[in-house]
């Protein structure tokens, strides 16, 4: 298992914030647990999620080439790409 955090940014921090758990789950159906949002304390737009993924390679693959329902839901959550991934070592 590999901690893995995403950050971005987002058009709305309150909007994204709403979407908490629709977002845990669409990280959950790429094997990720333990999902954690942060947002700036600059009051900025910017956003990281943190979560413990099985396979790295896979979580890396959805986000290079999402689905029609991540597309959607990354899309309704107000993601700004590009995403940026870092992975525990």
């Amino acid at each position: 298992m590999s901690k893995m955090v995403i950050t971005h940014g987002v058009v709305d921090v309150d909007n994204w914030l709403k979407f908490k758990t629709e977002r845990a789950e669409f990280i959950a159906m790429m094997g990720g647990t333990n999902v954690v949002d942060h947002v700036a304390p600059d009051g900025s737009n910017k956003v990281a999620v943190a979560a413990d993924v099985e396979d790295v390679e896979e979580v890396l693959a959805a986000i290079a080439s999402p689905s029609a329902e991540l597309a959607d839901g990354m899309q309704r959550h107000g993601v700004i790409p590009p995403l940026a991934m870092y992975i525990e070592k």
